[in-house]
């Protein structure tokens, strides 16, 4: 039998047990080396902390935020009810003025959004050429007022016809404009948070509403998965009835995908509580003072331009 001692094999001296007893008693602070390594952990950590005054760009989203403003961290309520009131100042009347001024006023209010106005001009390029083609179509067919401006074949413009498209154009981007704007600074989760906590509407339906709108882009990216995958395969291509063919399969399979995931989901729900009497919210929606700063802005907004129509003699109500 082969015994091992545990004694050292060879004599101790002072100096190895006072190194010893030193590095026992000094403290971990003081080790040599100790505060680089303290030093570089904290600036890691202030590199990986996200920064307040960034936000995070969602691939959802029409306009990616670029930095955090004072009307971006609104409530989202408030956004919509922003929206609703500068829409209602450009819908009771079809003339120009009202509808020009709720569109300076949106304009003019585009860089405190905190969008990416680059990103929004490209993205947007949409929205003028719609207006243009609901002011041509009224140039077409409005009431022919005025003087002739054009007059060649069956296309008739004048003065009055011309001045309902103009009025047109401007009220069609004055509608879109602070909409869609403001819907792009909303997250979805804090929509769903102030809905379910001030409108005290059911948690489950806002719930399962969020979850399908931030799976809509998971989706777009399966079906072109599934596309490739089909396409290597070689059963995506040939004639128009195999490609048709292939549409309804493809689609088919995606639908039993979103099946499968809509059923984890419910599960994963139910497990957490959803639905049930005496929830908790981890992140609370509140209201404060720039919330209120924002719809008086929008009212005063509405005011002006309502106003400034009936002074200028140009009000035409929708109704009436």
């Amino acid at each position: 039998m082969i015994m091992h001692s545990s004694k050292p094999s060879g004599p101790i001296s002072s100096n190895s047990v006072t190194a010893v007893g030193q590095n026992e008693s000094t403290p971990a602070s003081r080790v040599p080396g100790s505060e680089r390594v303290i030093s570089v952990s904290e600036s890691l950590d202030q590199r990986t902390r996200p920064s307040p005054e960034v936000a995070v760009e969602d691939p959802g989203q029409l306009i990616p935020v670029v930095h955090s403003t004072a009307l971006g961290r609104c409530n989202p309520l408030t956004k919509i009810a922003v929206a609703l009131i500068l829409m209602v100042g450009a819908l009771l009347s079809i003339d120009l003025v009202s509808a020009g001024v709720v569109l300076l006023a949106a304009l003019l209010a585009l860089p405190a959004t905190g969008l990416d106005l680059g990103a929004a001009a490209k993205r947007l390029w949409f929205l003028p050429a719609a207006a243009l083609l609901a002011a041509w179509g009224t140039a077409l067919l409005a009431e022919k007022s005025g003087d002739v401006v054009v007059d060649f074949g069956p296309i008739l413009f004048t003065t009055g016809s011309l001045a309902a498209a103009a009025a047109i154009f401007v009220r069609a981007l004055a509608l879109a404009i602070p909409l869609i704007v403001l819907a792009s600074t909303i997250d979805p989760r804090d929509l769903a948070d102030a809905l379910i906590q001030h409108l005290r509407l059911p948690e489950v339906v806002v719930v399962s509403v969020l979850a399908a709108s931030r799976l809509l882009g998971l989706l777009v990216s399966e079906w072109q998965v599934l596309a490739m995958a089909r396409r290597a395969r070689g059963v995506a291509g040939g004639s128009l009835l195999r490609r048709t063919g292939s549409l309804f399969s493809g689609g088919f399979v995606l639908l039993v995908v979103s099946i499968r995931r809509a059923t984890t989901l419910a599960m994963a729900m139910e497990g957490r509580a959803f639905g049930r009497p005496g929830r908790t919210w981890r992140r609370r929606s509140n209201f404060a003072t720039r919330d209120a700063v924002a719809v008086m802005i929008s009212l005063a907004v509405c005011v002006v331009a309502i106003g400034a129509a009936h002074v200028l003699g140009v009000w035409n109500p929708i109704i009436g």
